[in-house]
């Protein structure tokens, strides 16, 4: 599946990348992996970086692991690291982004 993603916020950005799922005939367990380049601006500071992702569901319990891939920043965002959390409010995702540039 395609990801075309728009971020507001502190990021002001566009992604797009690619992920692999599988489902289980167990109603709420599954699992992803996808890969998503980032390109616009991080307070401000212009670049790209790419997140990599590794998600499981185990009976409904998500787990996510949602990274910046090490020496995948560009620009003013080279030497970024940093991981995110999804919050799921009312069916819209929000994207808490704990970084160090």
């Amino acid at each position: 599946m395609s990801i075309d993603k728009t971020f507001k916020g502190d990021l002001n950005a566009s992604s797009q990348g690619e992920m692999l799922s599988a489902m289980t005939p167990s109603q709420g367990s599954a699992g992803y992996v996808a890969i998503e380049q980032v390109i616009g601006e991080l307070e401000g500071k212009k670049g790209s970086f790419v997140l990599q992702h590794f998600g499981t569901m185990d009976k409904g319990q998500d787990s996510l692991i949602l990274n910046v891939i090490p020496d995948s920043g560009t620009n003013e965002l080279e030497g970024l690291t940093g991981s995110m959390k999804i919050r799921i409010e009312n069916g819209v995702h929000h994207y808490d982004f704990q970084y160090t540039l």
